[in-house]
């Protein structure tokens, strides 16, 4: 049904700034991003999340907004950004675009009327207080980098809150008429044709923060009433929220399929990097079953790396420093005493097998898995840069000049691509792997055009089968489309399993996909080898017409 197409889905995040510049000017733009669509076609994605492309004065990547009915001038213009998605179009890719109305930029005419009278339209727009607040770094996002979440504004003469840096002050979801312009400007961009939003910091945006308050409550509703919204000006639109909160609330956020129709799933994201780390399922296991059950209209986004650090926040002190000290054991790899800000090929050391092996996991386990950009080419991380920007740096196309990235001379760029070394553009870039048939880039190609042919996976809940080993993990997936097992071994030895009878198998099991050529499958599914860091996706039964 074309209201679930999300649960069939393969979500690529970008950054249009880093990805493809078009007029040589240094930056990113939609003329240079409409070049690459065919490779994002052919790769087998079928969703374009976007990074914030609003016009912004560019202090936090583009999440501090000045305007939100308009296109930043570098990315170009309006009529450029229709075309994008005339052409998104055409060859079938659907295109989300990031909500961030948990707070503006202060340069934002909002918050600059807001602070030039206390009478003004937009005062009541933002969280203020006339005395300051007892404690004003309460809730700090940014341990180590941030310092207060209250700060006293002159003009103002009032202190105002900002749950992230102090040029990015907090919206108050309060407001009536603040809640109507959010439905405005969601209704805007769907009448241009986007299919639908990632939600920014959700647990903030519904805060009701006030002064002296440490417990603030959330207004659950407003996602409610912004997904009948959304469902009246475009039945298909869906919204995917970032919302790393306790287990115990996340069935709040979907409110048994009357709020938000996806979320990012934190806790199996953090429980999967541990079972890595330790190279067994146990922790994968303890994932799952702390997630909650998606109503059926609802679903899970899988991921392994986003566009900001790898969050490990709700793990214990001793699980974080497990993986700390297998994925960013130096101090300048860690960000916020929390995360790990490196991206994926190079906190696995540049094994194939164990990227193959993540990868795999992530597109088998429920849900609809979410890749950011050059991930599909293995790119590496650029420590030298501050914060979360160590993996935004530009896309590697060639090895040219700039990676192909943009004509423009390197100083100009808005950041430089990586140079050098392993996991330098000479070396890593899609023109070479294009034409390496054993290339991650073709692997990842080959691998997404058959988790397309299994919806199973995206659409069915697993069950968990035993086989008595601790580093294999067994799910078997039971949809009309037909059933599904996913056999995944963590360690580094081989195993052979004896899975035997299931009662979801009908005839014959084939193997669909697999890390290597193992022996043909036998009926009674006995005698299944998997090498170290190995995947066998198994289908035990087909409906008519299907392989």
């Amino acid at each position: 049904m074309a209201e679930r197409w999300f649960k069939e889905a393969v979500i690529y995040c970008l950054d249009v700034e880093t990805f493809m510049d078009g007029n040589g000017d240094g930056y990113g733009d939609f003329v240079g991003l409409t070049s690459r669509l065919d490779y994002l076609a052919r790769l087998g994605v079928t969703t374009l999340w976007l990074n914030p492309i609003h016009p912004t004065p560019n202090r936090d990547d583009g999440y501090d907004i000045t305007d939100y009915y308009s296109v930043d001038p570098r990315l170009g213009t309006l009529g450029d950004f229709a075309e994008f998605l005339h052409q998104a179009d055409n060859r079938g890719l659907r295109v989300m675009l990031d909500l961030v109305v948990n707070h503006t930029s202060d340069q934002h005419p909002w918050f600059q009327d807001a602070r030039s009278d206390r009478e003004s339209r937009h005062r009541d727009w933002y969280v203020w207080s006339d005395e300051k607040p007892d404690d004003v770094a309460q809730g700090v996002a940014f341990p180590g980098v941030q310092d207060t979440t209250w700060s006293f504004d002159r003009k103002a003469r009032a202190w105002y809150f900002h749950r992230f840096y102090d040029f990015e002050p907090d919206l108050n979801l309060a407001n009536q008429e603040l809640r109507r312009e959010i439905e405005k400007i969601v209704g805007f961009w769907l009448r241009l044709g986007v299919s639908g939003f990632r939600m920014d910091a959700a647990p903030f945006v519904i805060e009701l923060t006030r002064a002296n308050d440490p417990s603030p409550p959330k207004d659950f509703d407003f996602l409610g009433s912004l997904r009948e919204h959304l469902s009246w000006r475009r039945g298909d639109a869906v919204i995917l929220a970032e919302a790393n909160a306790p287990s115990d609330e996340l069935t709040s956020y979907f409110g048994e399929g009357r709020r938000l129709p996806m979320l990012f799933n934190f806790v199996l994201n953090q429980r999967l990097w541990l079972a890595l780390a330790r190279r067994e399922v146990a922790p994968l296991l303890q994932g799952l079953n702390e997630t909650p059950v998606a109503p059926e209209s609802c679903q899970w986004a899988t991921f392994l790396r986003n566009h900001d650090e790898v969050d490990l926040s709700r793990l214990t002190e001793l699980e974080r420093g497990e993986v700390f000290a297998a994925f960013g054991p130096d101090e300048a790899m860690q960000l916020y005493g929390r995360g790990i800000r490196r991206r994926l090929a190079p906190m696995l050391c540049g094994d194939r097998r164990r990227i193959e092996l993540a990868y795999s996991l992530q597109f088998t386990l429920p849900g609809t898995p979410v890749l950011r950009y050059g991930e599909e080419i293995g790119m590496g991380d650029d420590l030298s840069l501050p914060e979360r920007n160590a993996i935004r740096t530009p896309m590697q196309w060639n090895s040219s000049t700039n990676g192909g990235f943009s004509t423009a001379p390197s100083k100009q760029l808005l950041r430089r691509p990586i140079t050098g070394g392993e996991y330098g553009y000479e070396r890593v870039n899609v023109a070479a792997q294009e034409r390496d048939s054993g290339s991650l880039l073709e692997w990842m190609g080959r691998t997404l055009r058959t988790l397309r042919e299994c919806p199973e996976f995206g659409t069915a809940r697993p069950r968990v089968l035993d086989l008595g080993l601790p580093t294999v993990l067994a799910l078997i997936y039971d949809a009309p489309a037909g059933a599904m097992l996913a056999l995944h071994n963590l360690g580094d030895a081989p195993v052979t399993v004896d899975v035997g009878g299931l009662p979801e198998q009908r005839g014959d099991p084939m193997e669909i996909y697999a890390d290597d050529r193992y022996p043909e499958v036998q009926p009674d599914l006995r005698g299944l080898d998997l090498r170290a860091s190995g995947y066998r996706w198994l289908r035990l039964r087909s409906t008519p017409g299907r392989g």
